[in-house]
């Protein structure tokens, strides 16, 4: 089986009928949750005309993730006991799955006071949707399986929602004005002894341009650009449209052009951030696993492709 088919096969969604069987297994249980989160993930791209919060994003998470817990199972593995290293990393690789899948599954924006402005979320107030939806599923899941069976292996267990809320909650984005660009707090704080499955999917998440490359992250800045834009996008698609805006057509169309402008200078200082920060987010991992995920798994960021997206990018 190849590497895509392979992140694929945990992404089908099972017929009604299987639906509807008790899940066998705990890893039956977690793709019974996923196919939850990626339903309501279209329902909610739907609704809300999310270009870029949408389940093609939480797919590209989910294989970034893997890559990551591939890289890096030898150096955990060894800090395991011999006897529980199997089971134990089998089932945190099936919460790294879980919680990529579903860490984007609720995207809530503040209400646009102002006409011709982009849309904008409150920090972490998504996340939390989120998880509170998340985990009700979980736990009424739960509730339906212990009332059918004593096969309690099939059962999430308090540390596995722990790890959920956490990893989640690992993906809250900031933005820092001293180097105009976003990062994920979590990834900084010493009192937060994050676990690995937090830590690889906070990684997973901004890790599109380390990981994929320059096409890659100018594709997920376009459809973010469009997902908090969408004011613009008749216009993009037929620019002959009849005008009845409020403003007149130069005004809006500089309006366009200074929106864009944002965006293009934003990603810029995201891809410098990126690669300026990454040794601090990688702190606290074994020296082995730094240094895989240094030159093996995050080959991009290195200077010369943030010379060329610089270059690139029209930001004036």
């Amino acid at each position: 089986m190849n590497k895509i088919n392979q992140d694929n096969q945990y992404l089908l969604h099972p017929s009604i009928d299987d639906l509807a069987q008790l899940p066998s297994s705990f890893v039956e249980a977690v793709t019974r949750v996923k196919t939850f989160a990626l339903l309501e993930m279209e329902k909610e791209t739907e609704r809300k005309q999310l270009y870029y919060h949408n389940c093609d994003h939480v797919k590209g998470v989910q294989r970034r993730a893997d890559r990551i817990f591939q890289a890096i199972r030898p150096y955990w593995e060894a800090c395991l006991d011999n006897d529980i290293a199997a089971d134990y990393l089998s089932r945190m690789k099936q919460l790294i799955d879980l919680c990529a899948i579903a860490h984007d599954m609720v995207q809530e924006f503040l209400p646009q006071i102002k006409p011709h402005t982009s849309r904008r979320r409150e920090n972490g107030v998504s996340e939390a949707a989120t998880i509170t939806k998340l985990l009700d599923y979980i736990k009424n899941q739960n509730e339906w399986i212990s009332k059918q069976t004593s096969n309690h292996l099939t059962l999430f267990t308090d540390s596995d929602l722990q790890i959920i809320t956490e990893a989640i909650n690992a993906t809250i984005c900031w933005y820092d004005t001293s180097d105009n660009t976003i990062y994920q707090p979590d990834l900084y704080s010493s009192d937060k002894n994050l676990s690995l499955v937090a830590r690889i999917i906070a990684l997973a998440d901004l890790g599109t341009l380390g990981m994929e490359g320059i096409e890659a992250f100018n594709q997920e800045g376009s459809l973010l650009f469009l997902e908090e834009n969408p004011d613009i996008i008749p216009r993009i698609l037929n620019p002959d449209l009849p005008y009845y805006e409020t403003i007149d057509k130069q005004t809006l169309y500089e309006n366009i052009r200074q929106r864009l402008l944002k965006r293009t200078r934003f990603q810029v200082n995201f891809a410098k951030g990126r690669m300026a920060r990454f040794a601090r987010e990688l702190k606290g991992l074994t020296a082995e696993a730094i240094s895989v995920l240094t030159q093996d798994v995050f080959k991009y960021l290195n200077p010369a492709i943030i010379q060329e997206i610089e270059l690139l990018t029209p930001t004036a």
